[in-house]
């Protein structure tokens, strides 16, 4: 897996196993702090070795710079650093990351030894700042990737680790992007020397503003191209002609993978503008409508589906099926038992009244025959 050093004490790694995906290591004093992860096992176990080396008292915590998984799968091979992240992220994390964690088992055995680790420390809105020795951390909120979306930036060395907020194509399939071209200017108006992009190679200082800028022109472009086909009353099929070519990108991004991250994205435009189009439903249908479907919708775009060596997430590829697994993820062990303990409590006293009535009548019956 190749690494290399964006400064003394920032090491950047990128798979070169899925869609050129980074996880970075910052070495602070003795300790240190991983922005993200990586999918597979083998890869973040390197990592983990290499921080062996260089942080004698190990990684202190871990940021997660959204819920997907092939930024989040790799955090049990360091139990005990603290995990943090948007408290969104918890939240989806903590509804369907169990459940996709176990189709990607089905789909891939060597995720078989990962273990879901959840955010354990959160921040709604606004930044979060972690002050460490020599080394001072703020996470801001990023959304528009994805609503749980953060970047981290590294004060001293003027970093920015923007997780896929910054990709080398923007990927908007479960995201906004209006909300993403709002955190590409801000970013764009930071004074930096280097970004760490989310997938793809690092942006040095020079290469920082027209990279923005071409990534914003990508997004208004597609946008323009998908509402042509939305006024001219074209079809999901006819948005698909549009190439990524004509949006100014090039196919060899991502190692391949732009082409298909680029349909999603016109999908996920597309359904957008069609929905926006639509009629707004009446106070009728509105009360009618059940709350458990309204529920499953509202979270369908934030879960991150199985990564695979062949192919990007589900998310970049069809934005019509969006999530991975809506079905719950299993509850934190502490919940188990006391649950567990309720419903055998309520079947033993059940049980027992049982007994007690059979026994009763047992003895009425032979008083009876005694009488």
């Amino acid at each position: 897996m190749p690494w290399e050093r964006a400064s003394e004490d920032v090491y950047v790694f990128t798979s070169d196993r899925y869609a050129q995906v980074t996880a970075s290591l910052v070495v602070a004093g003795e300790v240190g702090v991983l922005i993200d992860t990586l999918p597979f096992p083998e890869e973040t176990l390197q990592i983990a070795v290499l921080a062996r080396r260089v942080c004698p008292r190990g990684v202190c915590c871990i940021i997660y710079t959204s819920h997907e998984a092939d930024h989040v799968y790799g955090a049990f091979l360091f139990p005990r650093a603290e995990i943090i992240a948007h408290e969104q992220c918890l939240e989806t994390l903590y509804q369907h990351g169990e459940a996709a964690l176990q189709r990607a088992k089905a789909n891939l055995p060597e995720l078989a030894p990962v273990r879901l680790r959840l955010p354990t420390l959160t921040f709604r809105s606004g930044s979060m700042t972690l002050r460490l020795p020599g080394k001072t951390l703020e996470i801001l909120h990023t959304p528009g990737h994805a609503p749980d979306s953060v970047s981290v930036l590294l004060h001293e060395e003027s970093i920015l680790f923007a997780g896929d907020t910054v990709m080398a194509l923007p990927a908007i399939a479960q995201g906004d992007p209006e909300q993403l071209k709002q955190s590409l200017e801000r970013i764009s108006n930071m004074s930096l020397e280097n970004i760490v992009q989310g997938h793809g190679e690092i942006i040095l200082r020079g290469e920082i503003k027209e990279t923005l800028k071409r990534q914003i022109a990508y997004l208004d472009t597609l946008r323009s191209k998908v509402s042509k086909v939305v006024e001219a009353g074209g079809s999901r099929e006819d948005v698909k002609a549009i190439t990524l070519e004509s949006c100014g990108m090039q196919r060899i991004l991502l190692n391949g993978f732009a082409p298909q991250v680029h349909l999603a994205n016109a999908l996920a435009i597309y359904d957008q503008l069609i929905a926006a189009r639509a009629p707004a439903p009446s106070a009728a249908e509105t009360s009618r409508a059940k709350p458990a479907r309204r529920s499953r919708a509202a979270t369908s775009t934030q879960t991150e589906p199985t990564p695979t060596t062949a192919e990007p997430p589900e998310r970049k590829r069809k934005p019509a099926s969006k999530g991975a697994a809506r079905t719950s993820a299993k509850k934190p062990k502490s919940e188990k038992p006391t649950k567990a303990k309720t419903t055998s409590s309520k079947k033993s006293k059940t049980t027992s009244e049982k007994r007690k009535s059979k026994s009763k009548s047992k003895a009425s019956k032979k008083k009876g025959k005694r009488s």
